[in-house]
């Protein structure tokens, strides 16, 4: 079972999130960034879920340390906050998702989860769907008798999707993930992306990318 780390000041919020995710999960407490550093560095947490208004450490704090510190445990951040300065904030100092308040319990278990297995899924560095492997050490999809090899931002674009078949991703969110905040290119760039990897995925029969009409794209996983 895996154990959460929830870093809330509010004490209502706080034993509210530990009680809908320890349905399912080990579920530790901090009041604050400098409480759960403390917890962290004693080792066995899974995910952090964190407040990004609190005293002595703020989230924001917290998160920037954990990356320096090599952390790649999932981070989600929970906040008030609802601008776009606020969210490239967060996912620049390495947030893996971000939740305004109020939200639902059930949308957090959702994201958790999900989060969770994307996790797993970059520790193991492969994806296997049917006899298919995505690899994402060698940037290539291979079964018993194809090997295909992709440029990084194709493979890193195919993997995305595939780590949440159940998922559609807008252009915009795509682009976001793959190539940052900053980059200059536009949302053709991924219609063009997703044009190249369906070609060479043309013989792959058990997975493929569809067009969700007016919200973007998903991985369709093919059951036999």
């Amino acid at each position: 079972m895996a154990t959460i780390l929830v870093v809330e000041d509010d004490r209502n919020m706080r034993l509210l999130t530990a009680a809908r995710l320890g349905d399912l999960y080990t579920v530790i407490t901090a009041s604050d960034g400098v409480e759960a550093l403390d917890i962290l560095h004693k080792g066995g947490i899974d995910m952090i879920v964190a407040d990004i208004m609190m005293p002595r450490m703020d989230g924001y704090a917290l998160l920037k340390i954990v990356r320096e510190e090599s952390y790649t445990i999932p981070f989600l951040l929970l906040t008030a906050k609802e601008s776009m300065n606020d969210k490239q904030q967060g996912f620049y100092l390495g947030a893996d998702d971000y939740m305004t308040k109020p939200f639902s319990s059930d949308e957090l278990l959702w994201r958790v989860k999900a989060l969770l297995r994307r996790s797993n899924i970059a520790q193991s560095k492969k994806i296997e769907i049917g006899g298919v492997t995505i690899d994402s050490e060698k940037y290539a999809v291979y079964n018993t008798t194809q090997y295909i090899e992709f440029p990084k931002k194709e493979f890193d674009l195919l993997f995305k999707l595939l780590s949440y078949p159940d998922r559609i991703f807008s252009k915009e969110q795509l682009l976001d993930s793959i190539w940052g905040f900053n980059a200059e290119s536009g949302e053709e760039t991924i219609k063009t992306h997703i044009s190249r990897i369906r070609n060479r995925l043309k013989d792959i029969t058990e997975f493929g990318i569809i067009t969700i009409k007016g919200l973007g794209y998903k991985a369709d996983i093919r059951k036999e």
